[in-house]
């Protein structure tokens, strides 16, 4: 199995946001510095595809994901947040934990198996547990870095 996307250490933090949409552009901001691309359009995409319906799908975790036409692979940021945040998820669980995710707007069943495979990962009770007792952003990286790994191995 390969590699479904690509997740670079900078693009792993923990931060501080208010609301859905502060996160959103906390998220937005996070894919255009590491990755270089266009805020204002990550931003777009992510609140067009939240309006569908949210991407929060509980406990404590949402992700957040789109297509865009300037991404040549799927590629993910990952954001602890310092307090949890609401985000109409599935279970009305506030959200601590956001991953997200934008593949290439042609990406039909890699997009698919990126978010399966987030998924799976978000949904393991000791993962969970780990990211949110992780004490810095180097350690969050490791955990998910380690599991991307075996994953592709």
């Amino acid at each position: 199995m390969t590699v479904l996307f690509t997740l670079l250490p900078e693009a792993v933090g923990t931060v501080k946001a208010d609301s859905k949409s502060a996160v959103l552009e906390q998220l937005a901001a996070r894919f255009a510095t590491v990755y270089g691309l266009d805020r204002a359009l990550v931003l777009e995409r992510l609140v067009q595809r939240e309006n569908l319906g949210s991407t929060g799908f509980g406990r404590g975790v949402a992700i957040p994901h789109a297509r865009i036409a300037d991404v040549e692979r799927p590629m993910a940021a990952f954001l602890r947040l310092e307090a949890p945040v609401a985000f109409d998820a599935a279970d009305d669980m506030p959200v601590s934990l956001v991953f997200g995710l934008l593949s290439p707007e042609q990406a039909g069943v890699v997009h698919l198996h990126a978010l399966a495979a987030i998924s799976r990962m978000m949904r393991d009770d000791r993962m969970h547990t780990a990211l949110d007792e992780a004490p810095s952003d180097e350690a969050l990286y490791s955990l998910i870095a380690n599991v991307i790994d075996r994953d592709a191995g």
